[in-house]
């Protein structure tokens, strides 16, 4: 699959809809219950990127970065403004965040995931792109120094110790992250609302497995 390393501006992704989606097979059964299944361990997002109202300039560098893509062709990142950072969005990135693994004292490369807990249950969501310079790495309430402890992959979100973490010990993290994205469509439409601003009215993005 193709794939840019590249960001959608992110001022034109901010105010943007979109979110996770799931896919569940629901079968009512004679009696009134429901048999409910899922094929898709992890969530898909979605989102517009149609912008409104904007600046004809906004509406160049949409165009210009959709040709780039060449459409639906070339997957490309983009930030969820909703959801980008390993803790609350409101506070600045902590390497004890996340838990992202337990060592065994054999494993050096360890992936990292985002735990989103609700009650008793939660879902770890794999990040396969992370920010470039935001990854904070720290075991057992020590925070480790990048280059020095460990390095960080930012095209798969693979994290690689110098030496593996000990049994046991807990393995925090804390990032940014983008989410890896394709256009759904291979036509953007415009319209020139006005002599200053346009109008994209539609412009799906679609999450894609890297």
């Amino acid at each position: 699959m193709g794939f840019h390393e590249v960001r959608f501006p992110a001022n034109l992704s901010f105010g943007s809809l979109g979110g996770p989606e799931r896919r569940t097979d629901v079968v009512a059964l004679a009696n009134g219950f429901e048999e409910r299944n899922t094929p898709w361990a992890h969530s898909r997002r979605r989102y517009d990127a149609g912008l409104g109202m904007r600046s004809l300039d906004d509406l160049e560098v949409l165009i210009a970065f959709f040709e780039a893509r060449r459409g639906q062709l070339f997957g490309f990142r983009w930030k969820d403004w909703a959801d980008f950072k390993s803790g609350r969005a409101s506070a600045e990135v902590n390497y004890a965040d996340q838990v992202i693994a337990i060592g065994d004292g054999v494993k050096k490369d360890i992936p990292l995931v985002k735990t989103y807990t609700s009650g008793e249950h939660s879902y770890v969501r794999p990040i396969t792109k992370p920010v470039l310079h935001s990854v904070k790495i720290g075991l057992d309430g020590d925070e480790f120094q990048e280059s020095v402890d460990y390095t960080v992959d930012h095209l798969t979100g693979m994290v690689h110790f110098d030496h593996p973490p000990d049994e046991g010990a807990e393995i925090q993290a804390g990032f940014e992250f983008d989410v890896p994205v394709r256009f759904d469509v291979d036509r953007i439409m415009t319209s020139v609302a006005s002599f200053k601003a346009g109008n994209a009215p539609d412009v799906p993005v679609l999450e894609v497995r890297v």
